[in-house]
């Protein structure tokens, strides 16, 4: 990749990738979920099946957006993918997207990046910031890692049946995005 900013930073893969519009590789990424249930017992663990992105770098500044399709959840079992996908908690008939929207990517480190944005869950917006690694950098190619806390009652997904759920939901995000020009 050129450096396209000529800062300090011009080694970091966020300030030396190409300019231009970038695509989310759906072979190349996956979304991951795990919340408590079970009093603690136990992880519910899923993934949304459904996943595309984009994302424009200009200026050594990236932006972009990563859209999960609420109903492409999976967890391994149909009674439980129905009752996430109901109103109780991703209500994904009235709702059928999940859109986190980066706002800036700002170097963070050799290899990491500080990202800040906007997560929509029933269309509900919260501000979400953290810092995800970038590897597999190339001129044509970048995967970004990042684990982040969601918080479901913020966004409306309050069932809990006799406490027996946490709040806190683990969400393991692998995102591999092509340049396009």
């Amino acid at each position: 990749m050129s450096d396209t900013t000529g800062t300090a930073n011009s080694a970091h893969p966020v300030t030396r990738a190409a300019e231009g519009h970038w695509v989310l590789d759906p072979a190349g990424s996956s979304v991951r979920f795990a919340c408590k249930g079970f009093w603690g017992m136990a992880n519910v663990k899923g993934t949304f099946g459904d996943v595309d992105g984009q994302g424009d770098v200009q200026g050594g500044a990236a932006q972009g957006t990563l859209t999960l399709k609420s109903a492409s959840l999976d967890t391994k079992n149909a009674k439980r993918d129905k009752h996430l996908r109901s109103g109780d908690f991703f209500d994904a008939e009235n709702h059928p997207e999940v859109v986190f929207t980066a706002r800036s990517l700002t170097p963070a480190g050799a290899d990491a990046v500080e990202v800040a944005g906007d997560l929509t869950i029933r269309e509900i917006s919260r501000p979400l910031t953290f810092t995800a690694t970038v590897s597999d950098a190339t001129a044509d190619a970048a995967t970004v890692t990042a684990e982040v806390t969601v918080k479901r009652s913020d966004f409306g997904m309050t069932w809990n049946q006799m406490g027996s759920l946490a709040d806190n939901a683990k969400v393991i995000v692998t995102a591999r995005f092509v340049h396009k020009g």
